[in-house]
């Protein structure tokens, strides 16, 4: 049985030597690397092949950090951070003195968090410092939500990978830029309702509005397999064909003769946090096309529409109905 404190010792001291190292998140699994170690973080983009110049977010231990990261940090982060630290909520925030340009992308901002898992917080506080973390994957690809998928995606190339089980999350975060008005940039597990609740108004970005920040290529988070998005009569025809995999609201057709059918429920919680996992899945079931039913509408479905539109569009599809 591995011993968890060994395991973390093993992580802090490959940390301090400038290597990198997968741990788990309640979000998905990141690939970690220290943030005040420039060759370090480089490794991180050179490794998933993220293309240079995409920010990266910063993960804290306690929102007590905050000052070592940010130039100052306007009101509305300082009460989204004190309602939803730790957990699944990324600032954007003007950036410090001394910042590493390759954790910003040479923007005047950063990305920051406090990350709620508990083996992360186990790790952020024995290493002392802060940590760089895009997901752990290939870029552009399927997000991990098991130490099993950063395997599989990296095998030897990251040989420390701590094991927190599944993501409880399953969705990367939510990202709220707070240099004027609060501007959604990326949903997440935390929705824009309940983001209003604590700073009022949430205007969600227009495309390209806003500072950079992760997760906002039209193109991510997609499946090998070519993946559409359909509706009513599109799915039911498209479902037809013999080499299909689908991913649906509910228990496959009679009939059905493709490779793989997933029920994944009406739940938005249940449905986001094994969405990754399911995809992974159909993209191994042989087939050669998904069909994604589409998700219905409403700020519980936000982040799950968010993550399908860019998957298809990564595979040049659009959604049909």
């Amino acid at each position: 049985m591995t011993d968890p404190d060994a395991e973390i010792a093993r992580a802090v001291s490959a940390l301090r030597a400038g290597e990198l190292v997968a741990f788990p998140t309640e979000t998905v699994y990141g690939l970690g690397a220290d943030a005040r170690n420039a060759d370090a973080v480089r490794r991180i983009f050179t490794l998933k092949g993220r293309p240079p110049g995409h920010p990266l977010i910063v993960h804290l231990a306690t929102g007590a950090q905050v000052g070592e990261w940010a130039q100052h940090v306007p009101e509305p982060a300082r009460r989204l951070a004190a309602h939803f630290w730790p957990g699944p909520l990324t600032l954007i925030v003007p950036r410090a003195a001394g910042v590493l340009d390759e954790l910003t992308g040479g923007q005047a901002t950063i990305a920051l968090r406090v990350p709620s898992h508990p083996l992360a917080q186990r790790l952020l506080a024995a290493f002392g410092g802060a940590i760089a973390a895009p997901s752990a994957n290939r870029y552009g690809r399927v997000s991990p939500t098991t130490a099993a998928h950063v395997r599989e995606e990296f095998g030897p190339l990251v040989p420390i990978v701590l094991d927190g089980g599944a993501s409880s999350v399953g969705l990367e975060s939510t990202i709220v830029s707070c240099l004027e008005e609060p501007l959604l940039l990326r949903p997440g597990g935390i929705t824009v309702p309940e983001l209003e609740a604590v700073v009022g108004p949430v205007r969600r970005a227009e495309r390209g509005e806003g500072p950079p920040a992760p997760g906002r290529a039209a193109a991510h988070y997609a499946p090998q397999t070519p993946l559409t998005l359909a509706t009513g009569a599109a799915f039911a025809a498209a479902t037809l064909a013999p080499q299909i995999a689908v991913l649906a609201h509910g228990p496959a057709r009679a009939g059905f003769g493709g490779r793989l059918w997933i029920d994944a429920g009406r739940d938005a919680q249940q449905y986001g946090h094994d969405l990754y996992a399911n995809l992974r899945r159909l993209d191994r079931s042989g087939a050669d096309a998904i069909v994604v039913e589409a998700p219905p509408g409403g700020p519980a479905w936000e982040a799950v529409r968010d993550r399908l539109a860019r998957a298809a569009a990564a595979c040049g599809a659009e959604e049909i109905a």
